[in-house]
Order: C-alpha cells, then structure tokens, then sequence
C-alpha cells in the first residue's frame, strides 16, 4: 500500500491524498474545494479500479476550467501509480 500527496493546479481544492494498494484506490482525501462533493466523490471511488475512475473522470472541467477536481485526481491517481512502481 502507498500514499501519494498530489498538489492540484487550477481548482478550487489545494491538495489530493490518495492511497492505492496496487490498482485500487484504498482512499482518497482532498484539501480544499467543495467539500461536500469531494467527500462523495472520495467515497465513490475507494475500492474501484484506478483505470476506471481514470478513464471516466479524465478531461472533465469546471465552468471555464480548463480542469476540474475530478480531472485532478485522475492526474493524481497516474502519478500516484507511477511513484509506486517505482518505490
């Protein structure tokens, strides 16, 4: 198991904690942003299959972002991924 601090860049939240065990997503807690929509959104996703939630949130904006937090933590979850591998 890993756990993977993730600084966002262009949203309302500052900073995502993911934890994997392999491909799937132990725990996800984010720092700043809507709180209640990133509680659901960590609570949807703990226990799925990283590419999942990856393919599905990757791409997603936020008004006239470019990004969005759901976009971030895709972004999160492939360098999370990427560390472990590598430690």
């Amino acid at each position: 198991m890993s756990i993977y601090e993730y600084t966002t860049k262009g949203t309302c939240s500052r900073k995502i904690t993911v934890e994997l065990d392999g491909k799937t997503i132990k725990k996800v807690e984010f720092e700043g942003g809507c709180n209640g929509n990133l509680k659901g959104i960590a609570k949807l996703v703990a226990g799925m299959d990283m590419d999942f939630v990856i393919g599905r949130f990757t791409g997603n904006t936020c008004n006239n972002r470019t990004t969005s937090c759901p976009d971030q933590l895709a972004k999160a979850l492939q360098e999370a991924y990427a560390a472990q591998k590598e430690g």
